[in-house]
């Protein structure tokens, strides 16, 4: 029982006629074939697969089964949460009747909520840059108060660790965000999601929506917090293993 972790698959959408990330990098020609390839090598039945965000390229949750009916389809529990580009994304409620009414049994959703595997206590948001400079996505007129989203992505993240049952013995598993924004990013802090870290005991951040960085940049520690790039071209289309903490 393992867990695994990959961001922002961008599956192409309805029938997959929708957008194709090629023409931003030539590492995702034939991505979606990779990434089955890649999953199917590593994860097992039993495993758990984190996926915090752009998942699929759909704009409305009908249009977004043919990739969750993939998604499902690959070995392993999945926990999805939203990303900046998850358009499709709706209701929990209405996401849930979709997976009911289509056999779609291994996808969850990670988004308010919490889970606990052997050795992890999954908490996630999709988290958000307070600062407009940092903001690739469309302002719109009149622009929205990036403060007031950044604020309600801490809530969410709040939410998710206040979901946490409560533990009993010493070994308590260790707890570890994933998210879609890094909250780290080049000399930028969203100083709020980091202090929420610190006061509930994170260690270990996993984040995708960064794209075409594929050094070490993307992996760094601050303040004693470790985090992990996980957008899927910088891993190659492979889910990467979270190893569990050595004590």
């Amino acid at each position: 029982m393992s867990l695994f972790c990959i961001a922002d698959l961008h599956l192409p959408g309805p029938y997959g006629e929708g957008k194709s990330m090629e023409v931003f990098d030539s590492r995702w020609r034939g991505a979606v074939k990779k990434l089955e390839k890649n999953w199917r090598a590593v994860v097992e039945s039993d495993d758990t697969v984190v996926i915090p965000g752009d998942i699929s390229w759909a704009l409305k949750l009908q249009d977004a089964l043919d990739d969750l009916k993939f998604i499902d389809s690959l070995p392993g529990r999945k926990l999805i949460g939203k990303g900046n580009h998850d358009f499709w994304w709706s209701t929990a409620g209405s996401m849930r009747s979709l997976f009911g009414r289509n056999g779609i049994s291994s996808i969850d959703l990670l988004y308010n909520n919490s889970y606990v595997i052997p050795g992890f206590e999954i908490v996630g948001a999709r988290g958000w840059y307070p600062d407009p400079a940092n903001q690739k996505t469309s302002a719109g007129s009149p622009p929205p108060d990036w403060s007031k989203i950044s604020a309600r992505e801490e809530t969410r993240l709040k939410l998710s660790i206040a979901s946490i049952p409560e533990h009993t013995g010493n070994d308590r598993p260790e707890r570890i965000l994933f998210i879609h924004f890094p909250p780290v990013w080049r000399g930028f802090v969203c100083r709020g999601i980091v202090d929420i870290m610190h006061e509930h005991g994170i260690g270990r951040c996993y984040y995708g929506h960064i794209h075409g960085v594929y050094s070490s940049e993307g992996d760094f520690e601050f303040e004693g917090i470790s985090f992990r790039m996980i957008s899927a071209d910088r891993l190659d289309f492979s889910p990467m293993p979270v190893p569990r903490r050595v004590v």
